[in-house]
């Protein structure tokens, strides 16, 4: 992994390659690199280190129109210009960029050794790249067909060589890939924001698929190249939505959009005159959804975060049993899966890797599926046998804000909707929806006080170790908060039920050390206020984020972040933001790369 783009077109193909691995800088990588090609040969220039290193190598003015880019974040070798995409075979002639990880690259490796070939680096991408320059008999597209047939593993793969220059031959298993339809000319990319800006006509590929491309022609088959027919859809986000839009980085604009992206999350799915909640993808299994006995929440990181709210969410409001399972875990399990169990997929991009196989072992077993995702077109909406999208826009920053809000809404809406269909009366379904409603409205106010959270930042960013405390539906969001502040601010930090502090790591309060309190008006309430003294007696400093009108914490409290008052099972919706900007704020001030963090990428395509 990490990003690909491709073109074969009229127009130079530099530009364009490097337009679109600008746009993929988001999801994280550690080298870049490019290749051109045409009757002459290939052209590569590849570094270690971010895109501006490579941009310095490049000839923009080079004629080739036909090209292939890759940022790659590091799995099989050290981030090194040796072990950049592309990879060349032996003679020169094959180029091949890959996301994805091939499992049996030592065997294959070993095999082509012993017929003479000397590999240049430690990645399993040039295996492959060796492998088609082997097979090669005068059609590339037989070439990769039999290269993968000797594969296992996961990849994304675009390959081109010399012998064939207006053609590239893409194809994919675990490892998203799209290919941009235009007029005299095809784009491919992992990821639609490198080709936004070229079309919005595009064709997904899915697990299994071999994609021929050419100016003129896009020809899809199976690995066993049996022939396969796509609709072109339309990609549904705008250019400018992927545009910094005069902010100073994507998770502040991502932050600050919260308001207007859960508007677009609830827009014609509650009918507040009515108090019920529609959600179209479920129709067809309603029934069924319906009859559930049992519910598993599977997904990783923030998802796996917001995937613990719905937990809360459905025990509490439609009174069926469920666990929130990371997914990683689950996959490699022997779960139990009986009848009426429904199994539900959440995760942004909709292509995580452990996601994605824990879907598919829940499908296998019997379960009902359904996916809780942002990206339209994705691998697990398209495997799911329903579903409900976020809708809130793209998220480019690595750390995930606005679609953490956007899980949190829909599976509330969930929530809400299988409560009225069991036990839940109108009255308080009315009570829950219109509160929802009111939630953007009450972000907003929260957003006008961010000054609030940097003050904090500023006060504490150089400390190394925080807390961050919840109880009852606010765990998550203490999980969420600690989350934030270690990905972004390289900062360490534990998010723990307020009541288990006391059961180990209390020892790890130290005079000064800054502890997160989400202390919220709610049954837990009194409890969480002793919490807070315990932590006070032991010397820590103590931030908390209340209900307004509470001047009760203030006495308790070193530093209180207000929010306003809504029912208890939708605070997180309120609480995370406070959170969020103090984990921005923290950074920014640390000096940290607030959208690029370290060692990260946007989409965890790989195990």
């Amino acid at each position: 992994m990490c990003g690909i783009v491709g073109y074969v077109g009229r127009r130079p193909a530099l530009p364009i390659l490097v337009e679109g691995l600008r746009r993929l800088e988001y999801r994280g990588y550690d080298s870049a690199g490019v290749a051109l090609v045409d009757q002459e040969g290939l052209w590569v220039a590849k570094s270690a280190g971010r895109l501006y290193v490579l941009e310095q190598q490049l000839d923009f003015t080079a004629p080739q129109t036909r090209g292939l880019g890759h940022t790659r974040w590091a799995t099989h070798g050290a981030p090194t210009e040796a072990n950049a995409h592309p990879q060349l075979d032996a003679s020169g002639r094959f180029a091949v960029v890959h996301n994805g990880i091939i499992e049996n690259d030592r065997a294959l490796r070993k095999y082509l050794e012993q017929k003479g070939v000397i590999f240049k680096s430690e990645t399993d991408t040039e295996v492959l790249a060796q492998l088609i320059g082997q097979l090669y008999d005068g059609n590339l597209e037989r070439a990769v067909r039999q290269a993968l047939h000797e594969v296992s593993g996961t990849y994304g793969i675009a390959v081109m060589c010399t012998f064939e220059p207006d053609v590239i031959i893409a194809a994919r298993k675990g490892s998203p890939l799209i290919v941009g339809v235009g007029q005299g000319e095809h784009l491919l990319a992992s990821d639609a924001a490198a080709i936004l800006a070229h079309t919005t006509q595009v064709v997904y590929l899915d697990d299994g698929e071999i994609a021929r491309i050419t100016p003129e022609q896009l020809r899809l088959t199976t690995l066993d190249a049996i022939p396969v027919t796509k609709a072109v859809e339309e990609i549904e986000w705008t250019l400018e939505q992927i545009e910094l839009g005069g902010y100073e980085h994507f998770m502040l604009k991502e932050i600050n959009e919260q308001p207007e992206a859960l508007e677009n999350c609830l827009r014609g799915r509650i009918d507040l005159a009515e108090g019920t909640v529609h959600l179209g993808g479920l129709v067809d299994c309603a029934r069924e959804l319906t009859r559930a006995r049992r519910i598993i929440l599977t997904a990783c990181g923030t998802a796996w975060h917001a995937s613990l709210v719905g937990e809360y969410l459905f025990e509490e409001m439609a009174r069926i049993p469920t666990e929130t399972e990371y997914a990683s875990e689950f996959r490699y399990r022997n779960p139990v899966i009986d009848d009426g169990t429904v199994l539900i997929a959440v995760s942004q991009s909709g292509e995580t890797m452990d996601t994605l196989a824990a879907l598919r072992e829940g499908k296998q077993r019997g379960a009902l599926t359904l996916g809780v995702v942002n990206v339209v077109g994705s691998t697990i909406p398209r495997e799911t046998d329903a579903g409900v999208y976020l809708h809130v826009g793209p998220e480019i920053g690595v750390a995930s804000t606005k679609a953490f809000s956007g899980q949190v809404a829909v599976l509330s809406l969930l929530a809400c909707y299988l409560g009225r269909r069991k036990h839940m009366s109108a009255a308080s379904a009315m009570q829950f929806i219109t509160a929802l409603s009111q939630i953007p409205r009450q972000m907003r106010e929260i957003l006008q006080r961010a000054d609030e959270a940097r003050a904090i930042a500023e006060r504490f960013g150089e400390h190394n170790n925080w807390l961050y405390l919840g109880r009852g539906f606010n765990y998550p969001v203490a999980l969420e908060g600690a989350l934030k502040i270690k990905e972004i601010a390289y900062i360490h930090a534990e998010g723990l039920p307020a009541a288990e502090m006391k059961h180990g790591p209390i020892a790890l309060i130290t005079e000064g050390m800054p502890v997160v309190c989400i202390a919220t008006a709610g049954v837990q309430y009194e409890k969480i206020l002793n919490n807070i003294s315990q932590v006070r007696g032991r010397g820590g400093s103590v931030i908390a984020v209340a209900t307004e009108g509470d001047k009760e914490i203030r006495r308790l409290s070193d530093h209180v972040l207000y929010v306003p008052d809504t029912l208890e099972p939708l605070q997180p919706l309120l609480t995370v933001i406070p959170l969020q900007l103090i984990a921005y704020h923290a950074a920014v001030l640390r000096g940290c790369n607030v959208d690029k963090p370290r060692n990260l990428a946007k989409s965890v395509t790989v195990e």
